[in-house]
């Protein structure tokens, strides 16, 4: 996933709508015993790799290995309701419960295949947990291979996003997508929602006929658009990548294993935007070994998405905000390719080890940017990354500073997607190329993802893996103070390498001519400025400015109103903050047709900051709740209640 970083990556495959298998007949058994428990205990605590205190799963029992999905998508009610079928790897010969994840699932069902017949389950749901939602408790008497739960999910869904037609860019058709990470699948399907167990698996998805279902496995673009689906995922994943959508979808092919889905008024312009994507997986490829996920397709969701991208597989989910006409935030396909290899294909086990998944997939991001764009963006893009992670670092406790976290016992997992997952993870990862060599490097880099290629590892694995393979095959080159400060210290260490970069120096100069008087904006040289240039510009500027300065600014560049969200997401803070009321409008229009929360929680905050600022927030607020994801509503909300800014 693509948190804060400036430029991200998203790339999506075609889903393929496979031959409909046949329904299968369950028996008609009588209704099984349903009984409601007081709230569920939280997970054991987390001594062992094994457990994930953020899912009720017992994987050292029982494993998922397969989940068959039935669901109809309804947008009358917004619900999914069908079924989902696990199949089961038992681990324990005396287990007889299979524990599930769910959150606000109406479970209507529960029945087990003996080999022969579907027979009728006891299951128990507990009533919910604020973080980690119900526990579904099957029990058994025998163990089975396979076990069926009838279901549907809630309106509210926390993994889902419900849009109707005015929502959306074509005004038709209503829109449905999902975005499962962290532990968001389990609002959507009853599982084993812990990344430490994959699964592969196959749907049979069902919508109006005038709607496109597409998901985070094989997609036809030629499959007919009926509103009957059918995919299969062969690749083993674990939950949080398992996607689906549902539009008015076409298709738009940027290679020979790549292309665009989006709404038809979006489709040639995203295709054309992103139309280096062939030269990214191959450059990709030839780092760190061969794409092993078969078509690398993105999908353009509306605006409403609250990430820049989603990493599925096959499938990556992209904000369309990255379109901008010029190329310049494609690095955001960059960042979600990377993920083929660190995260999709090597996994961290739970969620305190995120960094393994976001901190190798910036350093890969960045090597895709700099072999394909040069090293001035590269550079560039770490500068602003760095810069990004100070000021985070000063609103987080020294225990959320580190790398290898502490396991997250009672603690929503979102609270570790921080820029130190994906910037300090990164920045360690330099500081080892920088020391051993980018050639020793690369070949240790590779030799981790194809060692452990299809599997969820922790931060201990890795540790003992760097160990063995890097630095005892080259002495001399680091010590254990230094890596155990990267990853179980706060803070980023004091020897550490800081990025510079040359271009942004002029910038530096301009701006500061500019604040002393000695320059008009129309002295600056801004012809070669990119976004990123304008991203240092804005950034450098004091707290607040004059309302003659933000004027003078705004006559000469255009900032208010500026189709470009990156420059809009430094230009309205400090407008808000310098109490330049001639944005407001501007700001108004960008708050209610985005919903990207990196984007748009900075003006949120800042309008918080003042009793009048707050006021226009929150009827602002009013009229885009209905187009924000539920993700970015919560974040919204804590920042209007005084709370500490979720972004």
């Amino acid at each position: 996933m693509r948190l804060s970083t400036l430029l991200l990556a998203a790339v999506v495959l075609p889903l393929a709508a496979c031959q409909k298998p046949a329904p299968q007949e369950p028996a008609k058994p009588a209704e099984p015993t349903v009984t409601t428990t007081a709230p569920a205990a939280a997970p054991i605590a987390a001594s062992s790799t094994v457990h994930d205190p953020s899912s009720y799963a017992e994987p050292e029992k029982v494993v998922v290995t397969h989940v068959a999905l039935d669901l109809g998508v309804d947008f009358t009610k917004k619900v999914l309701a069908g079924s989902a079928t696990l199949d089961l790897n038992w681990k324990d010969p005396a287990a007889r419960t299979l524990v599930l994840d769910t959150r606000a699932l109406d479970i209507q069902k529960v029945e087990g295949f003996d080999g022969s017949a579907w027979q009728p389950l006891t299951y128990t749901l507990a009533t919910a947990d604020k973080i980690l939602g119900s526990k579904l408790d099957i029990a058994l008497t025998a163990q089975v291979p396979k076990v069926k739960i009838t279901y549907a999910s809630s309106p509210e869904a926390s993994g889902l996003q419900w849009l109707t037609p005015a929502m959306t860019l074509g005004k038709k058709t209503p829109f449905m997508f999902s975005q499962s990470e962290a532990i968001h699948a389990r609002s959507w399907v009853p599982l084993q929602d812990t990344p430490g167990v994959r699964f592969t698996y196959e749907a049979h998805i069902t919508t109006p006929k005038d709607v496109m279902a597409v998901m985070s496995a094989d997609n036809d673009p030629k499959g007919a658009r009926d509103g009957d689906y059918s995919f299969k995922m062969p690749q083993a994943i674990p939950s949080y990548l398992m996607a689906i959508a549902a539009g008015d979808l076409v298709y738009r092919p940027t290679g020979p294993r790549s292309g665009v889905w989006a709404e038809p008024a979006m489709a040639d312009k995203a295709a054309k935007e992103f139309e280096d994507t062939e030269k990214m997986i191959a450059t990709a490829e030839s780092l760190y070994g061969p794409y092993r996920w078969g078509v690398y397709d993105v999908l353009v969701l509306p605006p409403s998405f609250p990430y820049g991208g989603m990493e599925n597989p096959r499938m990556t989910f992209a904000t369309p905000t990255v379109i901008v006409g010029d190329k310049s935030l494609v690095s955001l396909i960059a960042h979600e390719l990377a993920h083929s290899w660190s995260g999709n294909l090597v996994t961290n086990s739970s969620w305190k080890d995120i960094w393994l998944n976001e901190g190798f997939t910036s350093y890969v991001e960045n090597r895709i940017t700099e072999q394909l764009y040069g090293k001035d963006l590269a550079d560039m893009e770490n500068v602003i990354s760095q810069g990004g992670l100070a000021k985070d670092m000063g609103d987080l406790a020294t225990g959320d500073q580190l790398l290898a976290l502490a396991p997250l016992e009672g603690r929503d997992p979102d609270e570790a997607l921080t820029q130190v997952a994906y910037i300090k993870g990164q920045w360690f990862l330099t500081f080892l190329e920088q020391r051993y060599g980018r050639a020793t490097f690369d070949a240790f880099l590779r030799s981790w993802f194809d060692g452990h290629a299809f599997t969820s590892q922790d931060s201990v694995e890795f540790e003992r893996f760097l160990n063995a393979e890097l630095i005892a095959k080259n002495p001399g080159k680091t010590t254990e103070a230094e890596i155990h400060a990267w990853l179980h210290e706060p803070g980023i260490p004091a020897f550490a390498v800081a990025a510079t970069s040359k271009p942004f120096d002029g910038v530096d100069e301009s701006r500061g001519h500019w604040l002393a008087g000695h320059m008009k904006p129309a002295d600056i040289d801004t012809s070669k400025w990119n976004t990123q240039m304008w991203v240092r510009f804005l950034e450098g500027m004091p707290e607040t400015l004059t309302e003659a300065q933000l004027a003078e600014l705004d006559a000469a560049y255009h900032f208010t109103g500026t189709a470009n969200a990156e420059i809009a997401q430094r230009w309205y803070p400090l407008t808000v903050r310098s109490n330049y009321l001639a944005a407001r409008p501007a700001i108004a229009e960008f708050l209610g047709r985005i919903g990207r929360r990196k984007l748009i929680m900075p003006t949120y905050a800042a309008l918080a900051a003042t009793p009048d600022g707050k006021v226009f927030a929150e009827q602002v607020f009013a009229k885009a709740k209905p187009g924000y994801h539920p993700i970015t509503t919560g974040s919204v909300e804590q920042t209007l209640a005084a709370g500490k800014p979720k972004i």
